[in-house]
């Protein structure tokens, strides 16, 4: 298996809008990752006044930055088309669930299972689970993923 924390350094996301703490694993046909919602978090200043909440745009983004883009920097580098920090990525479509709220503090760990890869085309099944192991939203996402010199 790969270094986990390259894959999680090469992401092409920083801070506010990086939304992976920390990989737990990762193979050619799934990942999983986990993400601390901390309250200082801009998003949460004016969603829902005095009762914020994560908005599901962002619980999406964070499935497929951990669930998409970590595993797809994986392939890529796999197939030795890419060098760790050179990843273009696009998200094509996602479908998503959402079940229960996820409130500032709270932290959460993605689940993501390859549904297939191929002609740069990721698209994976993606779960996140609070810390009570409860499923907060459920999914498919799907994306292009590119070393730049290709796109």
């Amino acid at each position: 298996m790969r270094d986990l924390q390259k894959i999680w350094k090469a992401l092409p996301y920083s801070d506010p809008f990086l939304f992976v703490d920390e990989l737990l694993y990762l193979d050619e046909n799934r990942c999983e990752g986990m993400f601390l919602f901390r309250d200082d978090l801009p998003f949460y200043r004016g969603h829902f006044k005095d009762n914020p909440v994560t908005p599901g745009v962002i619980l999406t983004e964070c499935c497929a930055q951990i669930g998409l883009v970590c595993l797809g920097i994986f392939l890529l580098e796999k197939e030795e088309k890419n060098t760790l920090e050179n990843t273009a990525v696009a998200l094509t479509s996602s479908e998503m669930e959402f079940y229960i709220p996820v409130f500032p503090g709270e932290q959460v760990r993605v689940t993501s299972e390859k549904v297939y890869y191929r002609f740069s085309k990721l698209k994976c099944k993606v779960t996140m689970f609070n810390a009570r192991n409860k499923v907060v939203c459920k999914g498919q996402i799907a994306g292009m993923l590119k070393a730049k010199s290709d796109a």
